[in-house]
């Protein structure tokens, strides 16, 4: 009894022990004075873009001391706090809004230990008060940005300058939705530690600069939605690193690389809506780390036959509709064991569908719409039932499916009965012949195998031989 209260005695003064370290810790900290300088140029800083009406005087007792500003974070150099992020706009319910004249002051680029600056819905009036990132003096940030970002900035016009190419610490650079045009600046490709460039949304012409392929360290790469042309650099195969790559609703052209091949690591490969040709290479089956292959709205043409689908067994999303695609549809797409997209259609795709994709265990949309599919689709009530409309088959005008055998919840939209087959009637229907319900007669015949122009036939044939009966007994009454 006596070792138990020593035991808890002892635990309560290493617990008293390590509070006073922390709280002396936690004095420390908030002792710790704001250099001067440093306050005034964040000051400035942030005037410039929330307007002069702010001071800073609800801060106490700087902006790192226990009232911080939403979005500034701070850490202790050398006794003295410092700026180390920067965040302007409404990112948080209580951060500083932008007011509607804004300016970049040189203030900005005295934080000399800031390492990350990103910029949200900020800049909004491009036409009433449009904004340029200023050129110069990034190079003042050189030895401390890591992240640089510009978030949903209508307003924020002109060209990247080039002086980002002075800041060769970023890790991350995002141009994000922005008004921005111009070429790419060829000086991105200094910027080697990237692992993340995202320039989507934008309005940027030209092509993608060959010194993007010295970007080895990049995990994430987008140049989607803006006016990009020419053909992919053959030295974005180098990129060895990449998980995602993402060049859709651009421009670009010509034959997809085989040295796609080498993005071994690749995850996800979004080219969809630009004028790529030459149709499906072997390199694309070669990434089997691909989990989004999407490659939708371009003038590839070609096959599915001659690659081998089932290579890709880390595939959950595979959009290869509207791309020109020819003949058959192949039993290796039926190997895709993890796809839960598959989208095939708006394609000249020929022959019978075949029914082992409904055995397709992760499968949750397949889309074989817009083709010249023929036959009987043999895929079970329970699968349609599944599927729903996430299943699409319409507009193939030689594909049919099985009267009678499903109910009318869950026959698949958009495509006709087949006229073939033996069609199952209601327990208690007659088929009467001369009723006066012919059309409904003349179905059921034909679905057993004779053509409506033998049902009318056999009637007017009926038809006259009881007219003749009845002539022929009256010549001798």
């Amino acid at each position: 009894m006596g070792m138990l209260i020593r035991s808890n005695h002892l635990t309560l003064a290493v617990c008293i022990l390590c509070l006073g370290v922390w709280c002396c810790g936690q004095a420390d900290s908030e002792a710790a004075p704001m250099e001067k300088a440093e306050q005034t140029a964040l000051y400035s800083a942030v005037q410039g873009f929330v307007g002069n009406w702010w001071n800073g005087s609800d801060l106490y007792p700087d902006p790192c001391g226990w009232t911080p500003i939403q979005g500034v974070s701070c850490d202790i150099v050398g006794g003295l706090w410092y700026v180390t992020a920067l965040s302007i706009g409404p990112v948080h319910d209580n951060s500083l809004g932008c007011a509607t004249n804004v300016e970049f002051r040189q203030q900005l680029f005295q934080l000399k230990h800031l390492k990350s600056l990103s910029f949200f819905n900020c800049f909004i009036s491009p036409g009433r008060h449009p904004i340029t990132i200023p050129g110069g003096k990034w190079d003042k940030l050189a030895g401390s940005l890591e992240l640089l970002e510009f978030r949903s900035n209508p307003g924020l016009t002109g060209q990247v300058p080039t002086s980002f190419g002075y800041l060769t610490r970023l890790q991350s650079l995002v141009l994000l939705e922005n008004g921005l045009t111009g070429e790419l600046p060829i000086n991105i490709g200094n910027l080697t530690n990237l692992n993340r460039l995202v320039l989507a949304g934008n309005r940027f012409t030209g092509q993608i600069p060959d010194s993007f392929g010295s970007l080895k360290e990049l995990l994430i790469l987008d140049l989607s939605r803006n006016s990009l042309s020419g053909h992919m650099p053959f030295a974005l195969g180098g990129l060895t690193s990449l998980l995602k790559l993402d060049l859709s609703n651009n421009q670009l052209e010509g034959k997809l690389l085989g040295e796609i091949a080498y993005l071994k690591n690749l995850t996800l490969l979004d080219l969809r809506n630009n004028r790529f040709s030459g149709g499906l290479t072997q390199s694309i089956v070669e990434m089997h780390s691909l989990e989004e292959l999407v490659l939708s709205s371009n003038p590839l043409g070609g096959d599915l036959m001659s690659l081998e689908w089932q290579s890709l067994q880390n595939l959950v999303i595979l959009d290869l509709s509207n791309v020109g695609l020819t003949g058959d549809i192949p039993e290796s797409l039926c190997g895709l064991k993890m796809v839960r997209f598959l989208g095939l259609g708006d394609n000249n795709l020929t022959g019978d569908l075949p029914s082992k994709l409904a055995s397709l265990p992760s499968l949750r949309a397949l889309y074989l719409n817009g083709n010249n599919l023929t036959g009987v689709l043999k895929f079970s009530e329970e699968f349609y039932g599944k599927m729903g409309r996430r299943f699409g088959a319409w507009n193939n005008p030689n594909l049919c499916y099985p009267v009678g055998l499903m109910t009318a919840t869950n026959v698949p939209y958009g495509v006709k009965p087949c006229q073939g087959g033996v069609t199952l009637l209601e327990p208690n229907s007659r088929a009467q012949l001369g009723d006066g319900n012919l059309n409904q007669n003349s179905h059921f015949i034909a679905s057993s195998g004779f053509s409506s122009y033998g049902i009318h036939g056999l009637w007017r044939f009926f038809l006259v031989d009881t007219l003749i009966t009845v002539l022929l007994l009256n010549l001798f009454i």
